[in-house]
């Protein structure tokens, strides 16, 4: 694991007059508060958390996307006249590998034409890809997808908190997933009621998502797939041990109240921002 928080805390990253740039070794590793519910999001601004859109550079808010309205973080696609593949993360600057992550969100009517694939659909990315390190045309950081769903309909049945893999592989009950998504045991959510979401983290051994305080899926050790093992030197091996947490923005609007993380051991003092 120090090795591959090591190797993302080599990215150099120059964005809005900050450079973070640090190859971080066992000293630098401080303990953070355990066992305690620390806000990710500040209910104010996008503090902390860095943009990055297909085709445009780290660090732009492409059409102002990713907003604070009403002190909730927001996916807003008011400026858009339709959605053309413009795929967008935010994510948190401090990459963590054994943690739990929760968060209140719902989804709004409001939907972009131009793709029907990601009606109510968003996402938490765990184990990404240092931002830095995408390619300024990749829509999708390699990671795991805890992806998030609402309804069509009172009689439509669309889980929430499913897993899906972009440019990766998991194990569950032993068996090795290949398949892009596996659906979760919820509920479905039609409408725009709230919904909790909770995630436990611990390394490539065990993550599991709950809604509503419920247990809803698991799974095991995350790897690069195939095509990805470029990525090798990121991560030490093709195990994803750890890595950073974004939020996705695909033509659905999401509100979050509140992103919190409990750490469950050490995380990388050096931030990139």
């Amino acid at each position: 694991m120090i090795k591959l928080l090591r190797l993302f805390g080599k990215t150099c990253v120059i964005l809005m007059g900050l450079v973070a740039s640090a190859d971080l070794h066992a000293s630098d590793l401080d303990p953070q508060p355990k066992d305690q519910w620390i806000p990710i999001f500040n209910g104010k601004n996008l503090d902390g958390w860095i943009p990055k859109f297909a085709g445009h550079d780290l660090g732009v808010n492409y059409k102002n996307t990713f907003r604070v309205q009403n002190g909730y973080l927001t996916t807003n696609y008011d400026q858009y006249d339709k959605f053309d593949f413009e795929f967008g993360h935010l994510f948190y600057q401090t990459p963590y590998s054994h943690y739990k992550l929760r968060a209140t969100y719902r989804f709004l009517e409001q939907q972009l034409p131009g793709y029907k694939n990601a009606w109510k659909n968003n996402g938490f990315m765990i184990h990404a890809q240092p931002p830095s390190s995408m390619r300024k045309e990749q829509r999708f950081p390699v990671s795991l997808e805890v992806q998030l769903l609402g309804a069509n309909g009172d009689n439509d049945v669309r889980p929430t908190g499913n897993v899906c893999t972009p440019g990766s592989h998991i194990n569950i009950d032993g068996v090795k997933i290949t398949k892009h998504c596996v659906l979760s045991a919820s509920a479905t959510f039609p409408g725009d009621q709230w919904v909790d979401i909770e995630i436990t983290v611990q390394g490539s051994e065990l993550i599991a998502h709950a809604i509503n305080g419920k247990e809803v899926l698991s799974y095991s050790n995350p790897t690069l797939d195939e095509k990805h093992q470029n990525l090798l030197s990121l991560y030490g091996d093709t195990t994803m041990h750890s890595g950073f947490i974004a939020i996705q923005a695909e033509n659905s609007t999401v509100q979050f109240k509140s992103i919190e993380i409990m750490p469950l051991g050490y995380v990388p003092s050096e931030k990139e921002d």
